[in-house]
Parts: structure tokens; C-alpha cells; sequence
């Protein structure tokens, strides 16, 4: 398959009249998903018309199993399930049907991995980051992200009641993540956090024992403890720190001529409250936890 989406390199504007026409030679801004989220240089937006991976149509990533309450029944593809639901929204925002949207799998941590994609862009739980900007471009943010802590009921991780509480917890999360970073981060466990190639395994490793507790985005958690390890429960979620808010964010190729017009649409379906009706519809459930402080 021909990518179309990684433009040639220009020395300089001057002397490539008709290069510049294509890729165009206005000035990089520093737009949500990074230097070069505006696209590269000038693009067009015309729906249905962006320089795709397959002229006509959009593909789309993500990672398989694709789990609740992201994805139903493991089946992008369905339209049912938040981040399903949020591409779709997006591909109409980009003139795109349902018809006309390819579902790719990528692993997780290959599609923030540096080198030349064949998506348009990846949909996965993927927080945007400075480290993650260096290898790929991101679209402006489609979920402010919550961390969450799930431990066995009436386990001495579940009567936690503060950060503190969890340094002595043998603790796991899945590599990559930013579940595993506020575990090293935050938490600073005492003992080295077990680490999982994928959330099943982290959640076997829980309902066996191997771990006291596991970190992970809180309508996740909150999933996990309602419909896969019911005798487990969301022991609390960890403040927001800093100036800026974890988002999740639609991952691109660094070099993508889309990315302006996809922040553009992401950005759309916020200020009409898109994103808000989809996020109540399909992550209600994960509205409350405690603080842990």
C-alpha cells in the first residue's frame, strides 16, 4: 500500500512554485498535538478530500483485544463503545461515512513508536506527551484522563486512603503507559511495579495474586471492577498535577499533512458538545472515586 501522506523534505520554498502549491511553505505553528500538528505547511480541508493513506477513505488504528468501555464486543469497527464512537464522529467531521473508514489493528505501543505509519491516525487511550511528540504527531485532545487505582475487596491495597498508603503495595500496570509512570512517578512503590504487555495480563495477575493492585485510566477501572474482576473495586483516582491536564489524543504520522485538519475536527466536536454527549453516554459509569492525596 502507497502511503500519500508523507510530503517530500523542501531545502527552501523559493524556486518550487509548484511543490508549494501541494505542501505549501507557511511558517510550522505549535498547535495541542505538538510542533507540526497544524499539518505540514498549508493543507486543504475539503471533506472527503485529504491526503489519506488510501485516497477515498480513512484508516484508522488501534489495538486488538479493544476493550470496554472504549470498544463493544471488541469490534471498532461498530461504532459502539466511546473512542469507536469518537472516530466516527470524527471521520464525519472529515467527510468521511462510515462506509469509507478502514480499521487497522496497531499494537499499543507501536503506534506512538517513531517511523512511518499506515494509518490516518490511531484512536487507543494514548495520553498525549512531550516524550510521545518527539516520534508522532498529536491531534488536540479528545478526553481529560483520570489515573485510577483497582485492588481485590478487603485487601490491604483496597483500604488505602492515600498515596502513601500505596508504597508498600505490590503495584502493576501495562508498559508504556501513563498508568506505569504515575505508578514510578507518584506512588514511588518501595518494591519495582510488575509490568504487563497487555491490561488482561495485568488483570490475571490481579485476580491470581501476583499483585496487590493495578493502575490504570479510571473508566477502565471502573470496568474492571464491574464486568471482568467483580470482586475487585476502584480503590480511588489521583489529582490532576501540573498546569496542563492529561488528555488522550489521536496519534499521527510525525510527518502526516492531515493533522491540522483532524485537531480541526476534534476541536469542532468539543465546542458543540460532541465529545461531552459521547463521553456521558458510553463512560457514565466513571464518575466518582476517591481522591487519593
Amino acid at each position: 500500500m502507497r502511503l500519500v501522506n508523507r510530503p517530500l523534505r523542501l531545502a527552501a520554498c523559493a524556486g518550487a512554485v509548484l511543490l508549494a502549491a501541494a505542501v505549501g511553505c507557511a511558517p510550522q505553528d505549535e498547535s495541542p498535538g505538538g510542533p507540526r500538528a497544524a499539518g505540514q505547511g498549508k493543507q486543504s480541508c475539503d471533506r472527503g478530500k485529504l491526503a489519506t493513506v488510501t485516497a477515498g477513505r480513512l484508516t484508522v488504528g488501534t489495538d486488538k483485544p479493544a476493550y470496554a468501555p472504549w470498544f463493544v464486543d471488541d469490534d471498532p469497527a461498530g461504532g459502539k463503545g466511546f473512542e469507536s464512537a469518537v472516530a466516527y464522529a470524527v471521520a464525519q467531521r472529515l467527510g468521511y461515512g462510515k462506509g469509507a473508514v478502514d480499521w487497522q489493528t496497531v499494537p499499543f505501543n507501536n503506534a506512538f513508536a517513531p517511523g512511518a505509519k499506515k494509518f490516518d491516525f490511531d484512536i487507543n487511550q494514548i495520553s498525549i506527551s512531550a516524550e510521545r511528540k518527539r516520534a508522532v504527531a498529536f491531534s488536540s485532545g479528545y478526553y481529560d484522563v483520570r489515573q485510577a487505582v483497582v485492588a481485590l475487596k478487603g485487601s490491604k491495597a483496597a483500604r488505602a486512603k492515600s498515596i502513601a498508603d500505596l508504597k508498600d503495595v505490590r503495584l502493576g500496570a501495562q508498559v508504556g503507559t501513563t498508568s506505569l509512570d504515575v505508578v514510578n512517578d507518584t506512588i514511588r512503590p518501595t518494591r519495582p511495579a510488575a509490568v504487563f504487555q497487555k491490561n488482561d495480563l495485568a488483570k490475571s495477575a490481579l485476580r491470581n495474586g501476583q499483585v496487590e493492585a493495578i493502575v490504570t485510566d479510571l473508566p477502565t477501572a471502573f470496568y474492571i471492577t464491574s464486568a471482568e474482576v467483580t470482586d475487585a473495586e476502584v480503590v480511588g483516582q489521583f489529582p490532576v498535577s501540573g498546569a496542563a491536564k492529561e488528555q488522550f489524543g489521536l496519534v499521527l504520522d510525525k510527518e502526516s499533512r492531515i493533522t491540522g485538519c483532524v485537531t480541526a475536527a476534534v476541536d469542532a466536536l468539543r465546542k458543540d458538545g460532541t465529545l461531552a454527549a459521547l463521553e456521558k453516554k458510553w463512560l457514565s459509569d466513571a464518575v466518582d472515586a476517591p481522591v487519593l492525596k
